[in-house]
């Protein structure tokens, strides 16, 4: 399938209310870039995708005209199960991320069953100039090593990212909030001793405390 009869395929999934909702929560993307197809459907176009057709065409195809192509792009990345084939398509589309929503939905699988080959890569995207490569960076570092692989020095790199990008601070105080949650009593001191920027410092404690009320398994949210 090309990337023509992609599109065409994401126009007859199109949910036009669902459209203007996204172009609300996610404003660095134009509105007319955003077709409006809702997440679950793009999920299930993926592994079709994924399963049954040679997508290499179609992921080379960036930057992508529309947002849910991008999305497209995010999930069908994430379904692949080689860590070699997987990182090279992650480094490729990185720079082509312009959204927080499509920075969050990348969540490999392969990542998962080899953390440690991802870690080298983690330390070069979080020193990137690229707003959602650094963002992606501290996802990654959230999602494989906040639990049995946590050392201080991943919160401590973290800490030590100063930015005016709104969409990295967020994902900062995200981290913390979590890694609060996770590793209290070696991640405390990292409030305790301000050793964050001001409003993210103000942020990660709001996040925390909006996570004591949310119900059991509920990540805080990484967005306002």
């Amino acid at each position: 399938m090309n990337r023509n009869e992609i599109v065409a395929r994401l126009f007859c999934l199109r949910d036009k209310d669902y459209a203007l909702l996204q172009a609300k929560l996610i404003p660095t993307v134009a509105a007319d870039r955003i077709i409006g197809v809702r997440t679950p459907a793009l999920r299930a176009l993926a592994k079709n995708l994924y399963r049954d057709c040679d997508t290499s065409g179609f992921l080379s195809c960036t930057p992508h005209q529309y947002f849910d192509e991008d999305q497209l792009h995010a999930f069908v990345i994430s379904l692949e199960k080689d860590f070699d084939k997987c990182i090279e398509r992650v480094e490729a589309f990185l720079p082509f991320i312009d959204n927080w929503a499509t920075c969050d939905q990348l969540s490999p699988k392969a990542f998962k069953k080899e953390p440690e080959k991802l870690l080298p890569y983690i330390q070069h995207w979080i020193k990137s100039d690229k707003t959602y490569t650094v963002r992606f960076a501290i996802g990654m570092l959230m999602q494989h090593f906040l639990d049995e692989r946590f050392e201080p020095k991943y919160a401590d790199a973290v800490a030590q990212i100063r930015s005016e990008e709104y969409y990295i601070n967020m994902m900062i105080a995200w981290y913390f909030a979590t890694a609060l949650a996770k590793q209290y009593e070696l991640v405390l001191p990292y409030l305790e001793k301000r050793r964050l920027a001001d409003r993210v410092h103000n942020k990660a404690i709001q996040k925390s405390i909006e996570s004591l009320g949310s119900p059991p398994g509920r990540r805080p949210t990484c967005v306002p």
